[in-house]
């Protein structure tokens, strides 16, 4: 594809010496601003990191049938928010090949594939796992909080006989999320675990479709599991 749509986003720097990244996607009608912000009040403070550079990119404007067709910043169209839906496939492939994009530009850069984690939060997650699972499997990582995969997800159909070592999920559902329901959550993640990926999956006692403290702190635990301080790396980008 060419690069003719380059996504807007804003970027915490890594606080000393850049030497892997985050890519965090954010929810249906958010932004990459946004949900850096929302992080940022949750946590007083930015979601940063010592070597790690977390880019929020920002989805572009779509109509968006769950909304009546208006417009909204969403990775890709639903027919409806369920998991027993087809997925829209011409909106996940067209983000894929803008998100695509912005991987090769981290890659351009100096940062590996295999210092690259991939996640978000609902949709975003959606997103992440088409990404990582499809496109870029050797990834870091994979995070999904609050997210699922259709029944029917091509991720699946890309999964089966794959003799491919898969990016580790960690997924985080709250237990009283009321729009993307929780067992939607505990569902992808098994089928995922039974195509070979190795998951966990943490439940937030009465969170609803949000963020808290605790799973973004232990996020970020996660996350310096699997890009820890690697001074052999250097980055001249």
């Amino acid at each position: 594809m060419a690069h003719s749509a380059v996504l807007q986003r804003c970027c915490v720097p890594a606080r000393g010496n850049h030497t892997a990244s985050v890519v965090f996607l954010h929810g249906s009608g958010d932004t990459g601003s946004g949900i850096r912000s929302r992080i940022k009040e949750i946590l007083d403070e930015d979601f940063s990191f010592q070597h790690i550079k977390v880019i929020f990119p920002t989805a572009p404007e779509r109509p968006y049938t769950p909304m009546m067709g208006a417009l909204s910043t969403v990775w890709f169209d639903r027919y409806k928010i369920s998991n027993d839906s087809p997925e829209h496939l011409e909106s996940i492939e067209s983000t894929c090949n803008m998100l695509n994009d912005l991987i090769e530009e981290e890659v351009d850069s100096g940062i590996p594939k295999n210092r690259i984690v991939l996640g978000g939060f609902s949709m975003g997650g959606a997103m992440a796992m088409h990404l990582a699972y499809r496109y870029h499997p050797t990834v870091a990582g994979v995070f999904a909080l609050s997210s699922f995969l259709n029944k029917s997800s091509i991720v699946y159909q890309a999964l089966k006989n794959n003799p491919i070592r898969l990016p580790e999920l960690y997924q985080c559902h709250g237990t009283s999320d009321e729009l993307v329901m929780h067992s939607w959550g505990e569902e992808t993640n098994r089928v995922l675990s039974s195509l070979g990926v190795v998951t966990s999956f943490h439940s937030i006692p009465n969170l609803y479709h949000e963020l808290s403290r605790d799973e973004l702190e232990k996020l970020s635990s996660w996350i310096l599991e699997k890009l820890p301080e690697d001074t052999d790396v250097e980055n001249e980008g």
